[in-house]
């Protein structure tokens, strides 16, 4: 069975190749290192995506944390904060 965790390269006539000299010895071989080829990326592409969504939430905490102080100090300070 090839090696998974393989880097895969492109050539300038577009031909894919594996490294380390171990393509894939018949179809079934090929069509699972494609497969884990593929969910890994998808793996990768769906933590990434997590991370994201997690950082937008937190800078949204983080803004209405801000308007909040703003708020504070606006009242503390007897100034009327605008109309919503």
């Amino acid at each position: 069975m090839a090696d998974l965790n393989q880097e895969v390269k492109v050539d300038d006539s577009k031909n894919f190749t594996v490294g380390n000299n171990s393509d894939p010895r018949n179809i079934q071989e090929l069509t699972q290192y494609v497969q884990t080829l593929l969910q890994q990326t998808q793996d990768k592409f769906q933590t990434m995506s997590e991370q994201i969504i997690t950082r937008i939430d937190e800078m949204g905490n983080r803004v209405d944390d801000l308007e909040k102080n703003i708020s504070d100090l606006m009242t503390q300070a007897g100034v009327e904060g605008p109309e919503k």
